[in-house]
């Protein structure tokens, strides 16, 4: 669904492109006026973004960002997304599928975040390959849904790596995917001795502030992720505090989705602070991936 819908906007784009061109013909110096439109609306709106997010971070318990590392981390937003939406999602879904053959080492889940699908995580995999290491990227769906009903997608996936590997699997997750991993560990006794480990990159644990009533996207899963709000409470009323412990939680005080910065963190977890980082840049950062990789073994 998330890649029709990624698709879609691409053939908008270029259709708008296209019929710009026909537009100003023969004049067609012109259709660098639409391209470069196009162009500075989407610069406009990461900006817009950070500026709000570190407005919002000014009370939070982390410290603040400094002006050049929330530069750098325009930049970085900027430049990834794009290729993330434009054209992995859209287009790259199934270009690396799952790996399931028998291993000796203990394999991964990769669990994506809001309007995102499995190809989200392609440069995880690809690594994971490197390795000869099991692993399964799901796809949430609905899209839309509550974060309760992706419990069963993320069970099929940990059923599927234990039988390849005969080893409890590490979760690694990304935004939404985090919760949608605490719910799965909520939705069953036990849940807690299948894993060998939770890795959260960006995920509102306590909801992030940009998400709120009046929210621009009224869906069920973005109103479970308010600030404070009663999902996120009720998750963590149910969870025992000793679950934690296992929760490795990256988070940035540049995040421009998840805010205030704090948000992303758990009471007890292996909490990292990665700088100069948005939220989806976040996730492809060489410090995090490799570190998270390294937690493997």
């Amino acid at each position: 669904m998330i890649a029709r819908i990624q698709q879609t906007v691409v053939f908008l784009l270029l259709a708008s492109l296209g019929a710009w061109i026909w537009y100003v013909s023969p004049d067609y110096s012109r259709f660098y006026i639409g391209f470069s439109a196009i162009t500075i609306a989407y610069i406009a709106y990461v900006a817009i973004l950070f500026i709000v997010i570190h407005c919002l971070n000014r009370n939070d318990s982390q410290p603040c960002s400094t002006l050049w590392a929330l530069f750098l981390a325009f930049v970085r937003e900027a430049r990834t997304a794009p290729s993330v939406f434009l054209w992995r999602q859209p287009f790259r879904t199934q270009a690396i599928s799952d790996a399931l053959h028998p291993s000796n080492k203990a394999g991964v889940v990769f669990i994506h975040g809001f309007f995102c699908n499995r190809a989200f995580w392609s440069p995880w995999m690809a690594q994971l390959q490197l390795q000869n290491r099991a692993f399964a990227s799901v796809t949430l769906e609905p899209a839309f849904g509550s974060i309760d009903d992706y419990a069963i997608i993320v069970e099929a996936a940990v059923t599927k790596i234990t039988l390849a590997t005969g080893q409890a699997p590490t979760l690694i997750c990304h935004s939404m995917g985090g919760l949608a991993a605490r719910a799965w560990l909520r939705s069953s006794l036990g849940n807690d001795d299948r894993i060998k480990r939770v890795i959260t990159i960006g995920t509102p644990h306590f909801g992030t502030a940009l998400s709120t009533e009046k929210a621009l996207l009224p869906f069920i899963n973005t109103h479970q992720m308010q600030r404070l709000g009663a999902w996120t409470k009720q998750l963590a009323k149910d969870e025992p505090a000793s679950r934690y412990a296992k929760f490795t939680c990256w988070y940035s005080n540049c995040d421009n989705i998840v805010v205030p910065t704090s948000t992303a963190m758990l009471p007890d977890a292996d909490n990292r602070l990665v700088t100069a980082e948005g939220h989806v840049s976040m996730a492809f950062s060489q410090r995090v991936m490799q570190e998270s990789l390294a937690l493997l073994d």
